[in-house]
C-alpha cells in the first residue's frame, strides 16, 4: 500500500454479540438516565412525559454517537429513521439522527487489510502500481480507496466494514428494542413493516455484486444520455465486499454554485427530469439522495451519478397511482387528489377529517408550482418551512400517526432529498413542462 496509513481510524464491532452488548448498553444507558431523571422530577411535584425523559439532549446525542461507531447496519438504520420518518419523530430524535448523514470514520488500515486478504487473498498488492490507504470518502457500511491497476486502470474501490452483512438483522432487531421504548415514538408507527423494509434494503446494499449489477441497469438506462456520466463496475476486483469500479475524476455537486445561472439551471432540470424517468419510465430509482452521492465535471459539464447500492424498483402499481395522484394535483382536482392518496396509502378513506384536509391543504401547497408556467426559484420560496409548520401542527393536534407504505418512504427520501440539493445549488426549473408528460393517467 501507499505511505498514507498514518492515519487512525476507529475500528468496527463486527461481532454480533459485540455489537448486541453496545446496543443493550445504549438502551439501559437511556432508561437508566430517563429512570432517574423523573425520579428526580416526581420529588419536585412534576409529572413528566415518557418521550421528555427518553428524548434528553444527552440521550439523543448518546444514540447518535453510538449508532456512528458502530456503522453497518445500526447507523444506517438510524439514517434511514432521520430521512424517511422524520416527519413522524420527535423533532429532537430526528436532529440528533441527522448527525448520522456525514461521513463514518474510517476503519484503521490494519482492519482494512484483512478484509482485502479475505476478498482478493494475501498477496494481492503486487496487482497495483498503487493503493491509496486512507480513503477518499467513508460512510455507514464501507469507505472507498482510490487505486491504479498495472495495466493503467484508475480505480476507485469500496470495502465494505467487517462483520456488517452478518450483522443486519441483529442489528435491526436490537435498535427495534431500542426504538420500542415506552414514549420514543408516537403511537400509530407501524414500525415492522418499517423495519422489514429496511432490512431488506439494506441487505442488498451490503451485497456489492448486486450493486454491480444495479449499477449496469442504470447505465444501461441512462444510454444516450451525455447530461450524466456514471462509473462502470470492474469484474476483476469486484467481490460480494469489495466494489470496484472506474475512478471519475470530478468536484462535489456543490461547485456547481460556482458556475452561472444558465448551468445551474440545465444541470437542475436534467436531475429533476432523471426522477420523474426513474419513476414512472425505468422503474429503478436510486434512492439515496445524500449529496456526496452526485458530482460535478466543469469540463464537461456532466453531473456524475454514484452509489447505486440503494437502488430499487417498485411495486408495479406505484407509477401508476403516482401517475394519477399528478394528473390530479395538475388539474387542481381536490376530490381526485383524495382519491389517488387513499390509493398511495396516505390516509384512509375513515380518517378524521379534519386531519385528511390539513393533510389535502399540505398536497395542494406542494403541488402549486406543478402548475405554474415558467422557471421556480426552488431556494427563493417559502413553500418547504410552511409545510413543515403544517407538518408541526399535524404532530401537535395527533398523538397518533398515520404513515404512508415503506416504500413510499423511499420515494419521499428522493423527492426530498432531491429538492434540497437543487436549493442549495440555487437553481431555477420550469416544473411544468418537465410534469406535462405525465399528466394525463
Amino acid at each position: 500500500m501507499s505511505g498514507d496509513d498514518d492515519y487512525i481510524g476507529r475500528a468496527v464491532p463486527s461481532g454480533r454479540l459485540s455489537r448486541a452488548l453496545r446496543m443493550g448498553a445504549l438502551a439501559g444507558g437511556i432508561g437508566g438516565r430517563a429512570l432517574a431523571s423523573g425520579v428526580a422530577r416526581l420529588a419536585q411535584g412534576e409529572r413528566p412525559r415518557a418521550q421528555d425523559l427518553l428524548m434528553t439532549p444527552a440521550n439523543a446525542m448518546r444514540l447518535a454517537d453510538q449508532l456512528s461507531r458502530m456503522r453497518g447496519a445500526a447507523m444506517k438504520m438510524g439514517q434511514l429513521l432521520s430521512m424517511d420518518a422524520g416527519d413522524f419523530l420527535p423533532p429532537e430524535l430526528t436532529q440528533i439522527l441527522s448527525r448520522l448523514r456525514a461521513d463514518a470514520d474510517p476503519m484503521p488500515p490494519r482492519q482494512l487489510r484483512v478484509q482485502l486478504d479475505r476478498a482478493w487473498g494475501e498477496g494481492w498488492l503486487p496487482r497495483f502500481q498503487r493503493f491509496q490507504t486512507r480513503p477518499i470518502a467513508s460512510a455507514s457500511i464501507g469507505q472507498v480507496h482510490r487505486a491504479q491497476t498495472n495495466d493503467g486502470r484508475d480505480l476507485a474501490i469500496k470495502v465494505q466494514y467487517p462483520g456488517v452483512r452478518d450483522s443486519i438483522d441483529s442489528d435491526i432487531d436490537n435498535l427495534a428494542l431500542l426504538l420500542r421504548m415506552p414514549g420514543l415514538l408516537p403511537k400509530g408507527i407501524d414500525l415492522p413493516p418499517l423495519l422489514d423494509e429496511a432490512r431488506i434494503q439494506l441487505k442488498a446494499e451490503a451485497d456489492y455484486e448486486h450493486e454491480a449489477r444495479q449499477m449496469l441497469r442504470y447505465r444501461e438506462a441512462l444510454a444516450g444520455r451525455p447530461e450524466f456520466l456514471l462509473p462502470a463496475p470492474d469484474p476483476e476486483f469486484t467481490r460480494s465486499d469489495v466494489l470496484a469500479m472506474d475512478f471519475i475524476e470530478s468536484r462535489p455537486i456543490e461547485a456547481l454554485i460556482d458556475e452561472d445561472q444558465p448551468v445551474r439551471d440545465r444541470a437542475a432540470a436534467a436531475l429533476a427530469r432523471l426522477v420523474l424517468e426513474e419513476l414512472f419510465s425505468f422503474n429503478l430509482m436510486q434512492t439515496d439522495p445524500n449529496f456526496a452521492n452526485y458530482r460535478w465535471q466543469p469540463d464537461s459539464r456532466r453531473v456524475v451519478l454514484l452509489d447505486f447500492g440503494a437502488t430499487r424498483s417498485f411495486s408495479d402499481h406505484v407509477g401508476p397511482q403516482y401517475r394519477r395522484l399528478l394528473s390530479a394535483a395538475l388539474q387542481d382536482d381536490r376530490k381526485a387528489i383524495d382519491e389517488a392518496a387513499i390509493a398511495i396509502g396516505y390516509f384512509r378513506e375513515d380518517t378524521e377529517p379534519a386531519h385528511k384536509a390539513l393533510l389535502l391543504d399540505m398536497m395542494e401547497l406542494a403541488f402549486g408550482p406543478l402548475r405554474r408556467q415558467g422557471l421556480f426559484d426552488l431556494a427563493g420560496t417559502d413553500i418547504p418551512q410552511r409545510i413543515a409548520a403544517m407538518v408541526m401542527e399535524i404532530t401537535q393536534r395527533r398523538d397518533r400517526a398515520e404513515m404512508p407504505p415503506p416504500e413510499i418512504l423511499f420515494l419521499h427520501r428522493k423527492f426530498g432529498g432531491l429538492y434540497l440539493l437543487l436549493a442549495r445549488l440555487r437553481a431555477r426549473v420550469d416544473l411544468g413542462e418537465l410534469v406535462a408528460p405525465y399528466r394525463d393517467q
